[in-house]
């Protein structure tokens, strides 16, 4: 980590902010951070980050930047305008760890390789307490070279760390994974809602599921920690963001022209919940309006 003396942080979001916290704590940089809220910011200042008057200067100040967040839409904003193409300069490099469009990501990289910097994608899988923990699961697309180069700093934050190949790989195994679990998902609020009206108790249903050939992830957090108590929290990867995501693996289906009719109907689920007022409610909430269908 030698070569990436200044750290910077743009996104202090659900997951950014403890990302942002673990590698003040254990990159042993000096971390420079920006956000729009100021509590996040005031927050990482008595951890012993540097705080930034905007993503302009926090730019200008990185060796190595990380972006968290939340759309392919918030990351053009920062790339944009008195944002990272106009302040980049050679050597730079910007790691973005939302989930973003595959074609963006190699646009942007192909713009910063011209400007003499390069982009890696480097999309989070797992929960806001495995963020907290330091043990989320990261999958990355850059060139061997700079994989191995932010690996160390990545590791600050991540206990499974996955070169998925060139700029953009990470982005489609990320956005793969989570059309997987979406389906997933919507299955176990399939199952509860028919075990529900049929006499059998959800939680039974899932502890008995999990012992057997459909255990997963899935049904042991989103299952029984949402679905189950019925808890679909604000401020949680909300409807809106994964129906975002989704939309991302429709893309890269449609440009391979394939047609994933499951994730098709995954999609119209999720639209579903967000007409009926669910938009911002974690995602699992899908189970709410399933089960007054």
């Amino acid at each position: 980590m030698s070569e990436y003396k200044t750290v910077g942080f743009i996104g202090l979001g659900v997951m950014g902010e403890p990302i942002c916290r673990n590698l003040v704590k254990k990159s042993g940089r000096r971390v420079v951070v920006f956000d729009l809220a100021s509590g996040p910011l005031a927050r990482m200042r008595a951890e012993g980050a540097e705080i930034a008057g905007s993503a302009a200067e926090v730019i200008k100040q990185s060796d190595l930047l990380f972006l968290c967040l939340p759309s392919a839409k918030h990351v053009r904003a920062v790339f944009e305008g008195d944002g990272i193409l106009k302040n980049i300069r050679r050597g730079q490099v910007v790691v973005d760890l939302g989930t973003s469009s595959v074609s963006q990501t190699r646009d942007f990289a192909t713009q910063l390789q011209a400007k003499g910097a390069v982009w890696a994608d480097a999309p989070i899988a797992r929960t806001r307490q495995a963020a907290q923990d330091g043990t989320l699961s990261v999958m990355v697309g850059a060139a061997p070279a700079l994989y191995a180069a932010i690996e160390p700093l990545i590791r600050c934050f991540a206990t499974d760390v996955t070169h998925c190949g060139e700029v953009g790989a990470g982005q489609v195994t990320k956005i793969l994974n989570n059309m997987v679990l979406f389906e997933t998902v919507n299955a176990l609020a399939e199952a509860v809602a028919v075990a529900r009206h049929n006499g059998v108790d959800p939680k039974l249903l899932l502890d008995t599921l999990s012992k057997g050939s459909a255990d997963s992830f899935a049904l042991r957090n989103h299952g029984m920690k949402a679905i189950v108590p019925g808890n679909f929290p604000e401020r949680a990867f909300s409807t809106e963001y994964a129906l975002k995501d989704l939309s991302y693996a429709l893309e890269l289906a449609a440009d391979a022209g394939l047609r994933i009719r499951g994730a098709e109907l995954m999609g119209e689920v999720l639209q579903e919940a967000i007409d009926a007022g669910s938009g911002g409610a974690y995602f699992p909430v899908i189970a709410k309006h399933l089960d007054r269908a």
